[in-house]
């Protein structure tokens, strides 16, 4: 990206430098009314990006040492206390790649980003549009929303570019800027790029998908006395004999495997807007989940550091976060907390509420309507039900009682030793 900046590529290029930057505060006037409202709304789309980035963490307890140490492990594990076996903890074995790989991804993302805003106008007609969002008709009466670098180099048969000319089709920016610079095949690299990226996506929420349902059933009583659908539920939360969620996994695969073959339907702009739905919909689950962790870290927090005495005298596992005797298994220390948990808490609720309803400030349309508000209601609906089926209290759970607080933590222990 910066090569072509400066102009590498066909002679005839001038170099971009900053001149798209000269304005940066123009938006689309036809999906939004002002500059900030096109801000939220593009803090609402990217967040599609960085869905999956704490999986590295999530997966460490699936992770398993050589077999060389396996049975050494195994055999120490029953005449040894737990706290010997801190290197097994997340803290000490893949800590560098749980905290970094999120940062790493962050910037990558961003940088890549701002170096392609240097090359291609912001309103050029190859770069994908908000299906709901009309701009077919600006694209088509007026050349002036193609690069600049494309029509100075208009003047012979071979200077038409596919991307350029073909009016109502759209590619990634990167591989418009690829084929505007005419580096030889460069285009070609950034499409195997796309394509390995998309597949390391799909991987992604393969796993997340599967993972969750293994969580959501594994618990489940599948005995023959218990409902059908109970029992059926059950059947996903069992793992083969290499402890992987199988029958989980490849019903995630199943249940989404012909979203893509839509795209072959002739009426491309309503699947468009559905797959757009889905997308939205998928990347807002995430973020729900995200604001759930931060809130319940934040109780978790300060509901340690309220019985902090009683649980490093007690000597209970994995909580005592202050507790720096060498005998500790406190899995990680992050930084800046609890102070951090609320502001990630509150970025989770600004995009859910204020980025996502931006899509509606220009004008109210069903597309961005349905794919931003209708899980939200899903969840808040199926919380109601879930909490009047099981006749839940509607108050926070009491953390008061120490011995019931140590009760809370060992059952959540003999959870995730469950699940993992």
């Amino acid at each position: 990206m910066v090569a072509i900046n400066v102009g590498a590529g066909d002679s005839a290029n001038a170099p971009h430098g900053t001149r798209y930057w000269l304005k940066p505060t123009e938006y689309d006037t036809l999906a939004a009314n002002g500059w900030f409202n096109s801000l939220c709304m593009s803090l609402s789309i990217s967040t599609f990006a960085y869905v999956g980035v704490e999986v590295v963490a999530a997966s460490a307890l699936e992770a398993r040492w050589p077999k060389n140490n396996e049975g050494r492990n195994n055999a120490d594990t029953t005449d040894r206390p737990a706290a010997d076996h801190r290197h097994l903890l997340i803290g000490q074995t893949v800590k560098f790649s749980a905290v970094y790989i999120p940062v790493l991804a962050t910037i990558a993302y961003v940088l890549a980003g701002v170096l392609a805003s240097f090359n291609i106008r912001r309103d050029d007609c190859r770069l994908p549009r908000l299906s709901w969002a009309d701009s077919s008709q600006q694209c088509n009466s007026s050349s002036s929303f193609l690069n600049p670098r494309a029509a100075a180099a208009a003047a012979g048969p071979a200077t038409l570019l596919t991307s350029s000319s073909q009016v109502g089709k759209t590619s990634s920016a990167f591989v418009a800027i690829a084929e505007e610079s005419r580096i030889p095949s460069l285009n070609d690299v950034f499409n195997v790029f796309l394509v390995f990226t998309a597949l390391t996506c799909a991987c992604t929420n393969l796993y997340v998908a599967s993972r969750s349902l293994f969580g959501l059933t594994t618990r489940l009583d599948g005995s023959d006395d218990q409902p059908l659908f109970l029992r059926t539920l059950a059947w996903f939360g069992k793992t083969d004999r290499r402890k992987v969620p199988m029958r989980a996994m490849i019903f995630s695969a199943l249940a989404f495997c012909w979203v893509p073959f839509l795209q072959l339907h002739d009426d491309a702009s309503n699947i468009s807007m559905f797959i757009e739905i889905l997308t939205t919909m998928g990347s807002d689950g995430v973020i729900i989940v995200w604001a759930c962790e931060c809130w319940a870290f934040i109780r978790y927090y300060h509901c340690i550091k309220r019985h902090r005495a009683t649980l490093e005298m007690q000597g209970v596992s994995q909580v005592r976060r202050w507790d720096h005797d060498a005998s500790n298994d406190y899995p990680y220390r992050s930084h800046m907390q609890p102070a951090l948990a609320y502001m990630a808490l509150g970025g989770c609720i600004f995009i859910l509420v204020v980025s996502n309803s931006a899509l509606l400030w220009n004008g109210f349309h069903a597309t961005p309507f349905l794919s931003t508000f209708l899980l939200q209601f899903v969840f808040l609906a199926l919380w109601a039900a879930l909490k009047l089926a099981r006749g839940a209290k509607w108050t926070w759970v009491d953390l008061s009682n120490v011995d019931r607080v140590i009760s809370k933590i060992r059952n959540l222990h003999d959870i995730r030793l469950g699940a993992s």
